[in-house]
């Protein structure tokens, strides 16, 4: 079992971070390693909806598809792969912080599985790496510092 959390303080309200991060739409601005994100499902933030990711992570190309499991506004989104190289869920929760601004927590959790049970012992120190590139990011983007188009 592979269990990574992290967070971030983002100044800006917590509506524009949920608003921004919990949009698959926009995952590709933000994730560093996810290329594109398609609906599968009619577009709707909702438990049942399915978005198929293309992403590169250790070197290797995946695809794999969420679906939205738990959603509560302002506070919580839980995806789990309905289909991909192994299980994994990925949750996002908001808090509201004084001064408008907002703490974000992701946080990725899954069990590797076949060729990827082989990569399991570098998985978590990728994944700590790409989340806290990601909260940067995402940081950057909606605080006004970075481009969404710089990659």
């Amino acid at each position: 079992m592979v269990d990574v959390q992290t967070e971030i303080t983002i100044h800006r309200p917590l509506a524009e971070v949920e608003a921004y991060t919990a949009d698959p739409d926009k995952a590709p601005e933000w994730y560093v390693n996810i290329h594109s994100a398609e609906w599968r499902t009619p577009r709707s933030v909702a438990a049942g909806a399915q978005i198929a990711f293309k992403a590169r992570f250790l070197g290797r190309e995946l695809s794999y598809v969420y679906e939205i499991v738990e959603y509560i506004p302002g506070q919580k989104l839980m995806m789990r792969t309905a289909a991909g190289p192994f299980p994994m869920e990925t949750t996002y929760e908001w808090e509201a912080l004084s001064g408008g601004a907002t703490r974000m927590k992701l946080r990725n959790r899954g069990t590797p599985a076949g060729f990827s049970k082989l990569l399991a012992p570098l998985m978590r120190p990728a994944m700590e790496k790409a989340n806290r590139k990601d909260l940067d990011r995402v940081k950057g983007i909606l605080e006004g510092t970075l481009s969404p188009a710089a990659k």
